[in-house]
């Protein structure tokens, strides 16, 4: 389905601006392909906290509750439609959180902003399962991505991964294998357990109340550990 463009959307988008990262366009990517420029997480939240990523945040309401939830935490999130995380730092700047920030890119080319061993944890939240076979290579979690994580995760950083599709889910723990990742956290039916610490995002709402199972499963790069 293709998205409309939002009223008064570049308007919306200044409004915030000190809600983005200066690097939401495809020509900014290119140019840091070349000469890359490295966010500085210090400069950018005012602090050392421990910085978390969600990729493919939507309309921002995981990170927003993240961030209200974990003051000692910063969080970026990321989503290459301009049209539809503008409402998450409308939202952020409205509440005044000082500790979440966003970036409009695409996530292969996070490694050109992001410097190496900067992230603690990355959140997969419900991404594109990408179930036609010539899309593999764009699941979140193929051993591509995986790659990249590990070269922005410090040590001992973690991936947390939610996703209500059972196949995507079978293909992430064939990935997270592959490479040798450690399985911390495995289940099937999230919901099946104590959800209290678990921030729900709007689809995964929508899933719980049609009675679909959620899977969950955090992994850090190491040795092995693949559970199924």
């Amino acid at each position: 389905m293709r998205l409309r463009y939002k009223k008064n959307l570049d308007e919306r988008m200044f409004a915030c601006k000190d809600y983005f990262l200066d690097r939401t366009c495809d020509g900014n990517a290119l140019i840091a392909m070349k000469n890359p420029k490295f966010v500085d997480f210090r400069h950018l939240f005012g602090n050392d906290n421990p910085v978390c990523l969600e990729i493919g945040c939507g309309k921002g309401k995981f990170a927003i509750e993240y961030a209200l939830s974990h003051p000692e935490q910063n969080i970026l999130a990321v989503e290459r439609l301009s049209n539809v995380i503008v409402s998450g730092a409308e939202r952020a700047k409205e509440l005044n959180l000082s500790n979440v920030r966003f970036l409009v890119q695409n996530a292969e080319f996070l490694p050109h902003f992001l410097p190496d061993s900067s992230v603690s944890k990355v959140f997969l939240n419900f991404s594109c399962p990408f179930p036609k076979k010539t899309y593999r290579n764009r699941r979140l979690t193929h051993v591509k991505f995986l790659d990249m994580y590990e070269r922005l995760l410090v040590d001992g950083g973690v991936v947390e991964q939610k996703t209500d599709n059972s196949d995507f889910f079978d293909f992430s723990l064939e990935s997270y294998a592959e490479r040798g990742w450690e399985i911390l956290f495995l289940t099937r039916d999230l919901y099946g357990g104590d959800v209290s610490d678990n921030i729900a995002t709007e689809y995964e709402r929508r899933f719980v109340s049609q009675g679909m199972p959620i899977n969950k499963v955090i992994a850090r790069p190491g040795r092995t550990g693949y559970v199924r």
